[in-house]
């Protein structure tokens, strides 16, 4: 018996140092690029390896909105983020609606063609996505980039949306039609409610993504006004900049608007998933 408590106190203490282990390597760049960001001196050979061991300042922060464009990127890359969101749950959430509740000819071709794009890597298009924006006036442009953006997210987002309304059962469908109501009514009234889990998420994973993305941005805007936060924070790690503590600082305002998305939902998140409605 004691045998068998040794051997399974070891068993645990060997499972707690792995844990330990991966948190450390997590957790500790975090750490040192949250002590980058208040870190005096500018590349990161000045740096200390133990985190906050080298000074406090809040310096770096001053600079990003007074030597810096660093509010217009942020201002650039929000409108981008809503936008992106916004159109995706609308376009992603109607098209879903059609697929689940209608047939019509061709439906599963259509369906199969939407997983067949989500094969190939977005960057394969690249030269004809470049040479559509060319024609209709979009490089360069804020818009441009959430078209780009939204068309990437409609085939999977569509799909993962419309297997979510599978799920609602067509009764509730019937009887709203039976009252009067029109199919648009039934979307907006009927589904969308029900179906408010999966628009949450969808909204958040649309929003979230574009924040960092560096591709898109790089091939499609040019000016400078124009830039997003990747584009604008690449430039202080080039090679003809070395200034790491200040990219930290933007890295980490990056993080307050996930945040303050994440508590505006989290409860609405919470409340849709435990509301139960009538499912086949």
């Amino acid at each position: 018996m004691s045998n068998l408590r040794i051997s399974d106190s070891i068993n645990r203490a060997l499972i707690y140092c792995i844990f330990l282990l991966i948190s450390f390597f997590v957790i500790y760049p975090l750490i040192y690029v949250v002590s980058g960001a208040f870190a005096p001196g500018n590349s990161i050979a000045s740096l200390n390896i133990i985190p906050f061991a080298g000074g406090f300042t809040l310096q770096h922060f001053i600079d990003l909105f007074t030597k810096t464009d660093y509010g217009r990127w942020f201002l650039n890359t929000l409108i981008i983020a809503l936008e992106t969101s916004a159109a995706t749950v609308v376009l992603s959430s109607l098209s879903a609606y059609v697929f689940s509740r209608f047939n019509f000819r061709f439906k599963k071709s259509f369906l199969l063609s939407l997983l067949v794009l989500q094969i190939f890597p977005s960057f394969v298009g690249m030269i004809a996505i470049y040479v559509i924006l060319l024609r209709v006036g979009g490089l360069d442009t804020l818009w441009g980039l959430v078209l780009v953006y939204t068309a990437g997210n409609i085939p999977y987002n569509a799909w993962l949306v419309k297997n979510y309304m599978d799920t609602v059962s067509k009764s509730l469908d019937e009887a709203a039609r039976i009252d009067g109501a029109s199919h648009l009514r039934v979307f907006l009234q009927i589904i969308l409610p029900v179906a408010k889990p999966i628009i949450i998420f969808l909204a958040i994973t649309s929003f979230t993504a574009p924040w960092m993305d560096f591709i898109f941005p790089k091939m499609v805007l040019r000016s400078t006004e124009n830039q997003t936060l990747a584009l604008g924070l690449f430039g202080f790690v080039s090679e003809k900049k070395n200034e790491f503590t200040i990219f930290a600082a933007g890295s980490l305002l990056v993080s307050i608007p996930f945040v303050l998305f994440f508590l505006m939902t989290q409860k609405t998140l919470i409340s849709s998933f435990g509301g139960a409605a009538v499912k086949e």
